[in-house]
């Protein structure tokens, strides 16, 4: 009888714990009033979302709810370039000081963190959807 390896239960969750952070965190900023309501709702409808695949992650390493994770860490970091491009334009002014220094000023490095954060949770995800297709089915 041949042993099945054990599915890579800290990798699982080291992505579930993550993703739980990042609901949090967008559940925070969405009730401190830093933002506009509709980006207040956005982010709590986004939290919304992910909070289940969190669970499935944690409990079972599911590849749907990975790849759903995958697809939003990416999306997300695409969405917060875009805001720290937005950012960096809107500070730039001629006879000012250069725009980075604008974005800086603004948040711009916070905003390069959550990039970071987010391709790291996508990275993770998509690596876990890989060691899991060479695993053997369980039954």
């Amino acid at each position: 009888m041949a042993a099945t390896s054990p599915a890579p239960v800290l990798h699982a969750r080291v992505i579930a714990v993550v993703t739980a952070g990042s609901c949090a965190a967008h559940l925070w900023l969405a009730v401190s009033g830093h933002h506009g309501a509709w980006l207040s709702i956005l982010m709590v409808a986004l939290a919304a979302v992910c909070l289940p695949c969190t669970v499935h992650i944690w409990r079972h390493s599911r590849v749907g709810a990975l790849k759903q994770v995958t697809v939003a860490a990416v999306g997300m970091a695409v969405l917060h370039a875009v805001l720290l491009l937005g950012a960096g334009g809107a500070g730039h002014t001629h006879g000012a000081p250069p725009p980075s220094s604008a974005v800086a000023g603004s948040g711009g490095t916070r905003l390069l963190l959550v990039i970071a954060l987010d391709l790291s949770t996508a990275l993770l995800a998509a690596t876990l959807v890989a060691r899991l297709r060479g695993l053997p089915a369980r039954t």
